[in-house]
């Protein structure tokens, strides 16, 4: 089997996106049970984080525990990309001395860059362009509780952000019609659109985005790096909050996402988030087993 990373959701097939996550179903239902199943005593992940983060890292972290192997947290003090020693340098060391390795960065140039002189996978823990890792937790949370995706109708409002775009891919690739409500100035890239052609809607009115919606996703105005723009955001986004009323314009048994943190009184109403039709912590917890199944994956030619 040939090297494979986790760049973007488009880095797979349809049906391999599939496959993944009835596996990420089928080891969180081993875990639920606690069956030990440790299928890479002795691998070790390197975890490198330009970006903090809570549940990238735990869940990361947890993965090589459960399966008997071991990560290395690199924090931005201790490693910098492109900053002093080369990017193309750190990949080519770095991937002699581990098994596989995770980035959590800014500029998804820097991921392309590594991944293209590592010997080993690269998982994209998050850039500024996609974050597809939290798109396999969604879609395995919506699966168990929904059934298939495919056909769906969902429903984005917020920032034409790296989330946004990978919602984009993911429509492509499990075949659903996204809506993206946003304020002018604020779209995803034109090209991730294009890309997208056929599977998205853009409109500039958060009611009727979410209207006969199967699934309604947000995010936070302001993401990491942005906080200079905190204030102007707020007011461009202050019509876009997923609260009662807008919920109540989906279809009645339609689910809540949000890849958290999240911030309840601005993107997302704190009756909604902690109502009854919020799937956040299933979703949450979903990194975890959505990340095994990609871990087990893309290690699977080195596995004894």
């Amino acid at each position: 089997m040939r090297l494979r990373h986790f760049l973007t959701l488009r880095d797979f097939t349809p049906e391999e996106l599939g496959a993944l996550i009835n596996r990420a179903i089928e080891l969180k239902a081993m875990h639920d049970r606690q069956e030990l199943y440790q299928p890479l005593p002795g691998k070790v992940m390197a975890m490198v984080f330009e970006k903090s983060s809570t549940r990238t890292r735990v869940s990361f972290e947890a993965t090589m525990a459960h399966f008997g192997g071991h990560a290395i947290f690199l924090s931005p003090r201790d490693t910098q990309l492109g900053r002093g020693e080369p990017i193309e340098d750190t990949a080519r060391v770095l991937s002699r001395m581990v098994d596989i390795i995770m980035i959590r960065t800014y500029e998804h140039e820097k991921i392309e860059c590594f991944a293209a002189h590592s010997q080993v996978p690269v998982i994209n823990a998050l850039t500024d362009m996609y974050h597809p890792c939290q798109l396999l937790a969604d879609i395995m949370t919506y699966v168990e509780l929904r059934g298939s995706i495919q056909g769906r109708k969902v429903a984005w409002i917020s920032d034409g952000n790296n989330m946004c775009h990978s919602y984009l891919n993911a429509a492509v690739q499990f075949d659903f019609q996204l809506t993206i409500a946003c304020p002018e100035g604020y779209e995803p890239n034109s090209a991730v659109l294009e890309k997208a052609a056929g599977h998205f809607t853009l409109v500039r009115d958060p009611a009727t985005a979410a209207r006969d919606a199967d699934l309604v996703v947000t995010d936070v105005w302001a993401s990491m790096g942005q906080e200079d723009e905190q204030n102007t955001r707020m007011q461009a986004f202050q019509r876009f909050q997923v609260d009662n009323a807008i919920m109540a314009m989906a279809k009645p048994d339609a689910l809540f996402m949000h890849c958290l943190p999240a911030h309840r009184g601005e993107e997302v109403s704190a009756e909604v988030i902690d109502g009854p039709q919020s799937a956040v912590w299933q979703e949450a917890e979903n990194r975890l087993h959505a990340q095994k199944a990609l871990v087990e994956f893309l290690l699977s030619a080195k596995t004894p």
